[in-house]
């Protein structure tokens, strides 16, 4: 019997303005990872627009039963003989007043398995002077969401929820075993906080943690800072793309997922039986 772990592929990205662009991108990339063996590709946020110009972006930013990209990365899977979780894109809630960054999981047989709207929104002010307002053109969403995989129960985020630590017990706690994470990290909070942030939330879940991220200077002017990692359940990292795309628009690496990894983990420290706080009134 086959015991060779599963494998997962990350897809670093430098995503542009033009949606047919990035969609070549994210399918040249899905052919090298189906020929690297990988069962599941995982793209980062934002993966098929990236633009934070909202006048120019708004024609491509429909309600996702008008909007192409769905179907596109579903004839994708099924062409490919892969699972796909999306990263996230741009779509207008169904009410059609506000927008918000979506992720789908699309299995290899072409159906959507699970959606997840982006909760907490990067509202800041950076020591560097950066100042980001997401909630400006963005809702956030209000519920969470995990999907069987063949890697595994998948519980979904993105970017700026890696934050909030409660979200992943949450997760864990409807049977999460792997968390996926794609980002477009700012060069200076990445650089700061990245890997910290993806090894703690892997440790105190007890989880694999898989984070492909937006890299490199982008055409909208922004710049991102790459290093998609994945971690195992015991904190190590397991795969990394240290460097930004730079000659291509994407990178990949491909992670051994040992599902096995998860139990041994969270026996050797058992977080959920001795999590005593929740008996305590806060």
């Amino acid at each position: 019997m086959d015991t060779s772990p599963t494998r997962a592929a990350l897809v670093q990205m430098t995503s542009g303005i033009d949606p047919e662009v990035n969609l070549a991108t994210m399918d040249t990339a899905l052919a090298e990872a189906a020929a690297g063996g990988a069962v599941m590709a995982f793209f980062p946020e934002m993966s098929l627009l990236l633009d934070r110009d909202r006048g120019r972006s708004a024609a491509h930013i429909v309600r996702e039963a008008d909007s192409p990209w769905p179907a596109r990365l579903q004839e994708m899977a099924r062409r490919h003989g892969l699972w796909i979780h999306s990263g996230s894109m741009p779509l207008l809630a169904e009410d059609g007043a506000r927008r918000v960054n979506r992720s789908h999981v699309v299995a290899a047989d072409g159906s959507i398995r699970a959606r997840y709207d982006k909760i907490h929104m990067f509202d800041v002010t950076l020591p560097s002077g950066e100042n980001w307002r997401e909630s400006a053109a963005f809702a956030g969403g209000d519920a969470l969401s995990v999907v069987d995989t063949p890697l595994g129960r998948l519980g979904l985020s993105i970017c700026y929820d890696l934050r909030f630590p409660e979200l992943y017990r949450a997760l864990v706690d409807r049977g999460a075993t792997l968390l996926a994470i794609p980002a477009a990290f700012t060069v200076s909070t990445g650089a700061a906080h990245w890997h910290l942030l993806l090894r703690a939330r892997a440790v105190e879940t007890g989880c694999f943690v898989l984070a492909a991220a937006q890299a490199g200077t982008h055409a909208d002017g922004r710049a991102t800072y790459g290093h998609s990692l994945a971690v195992d359940p015991w904190g190590a990292p397991i795969a990394e793309i240290a460097d930004e795309p730079r000659d291509a628009l994407y990178r990949i690496a491909l992670a051994p997922v040992d599902i096995s990894a998860v139990e041994h983990a969270r026996q050797a420290i058992p977080l959920a039986t001795s999590r005593s706080i929740r008996n305590i009134a806060l």
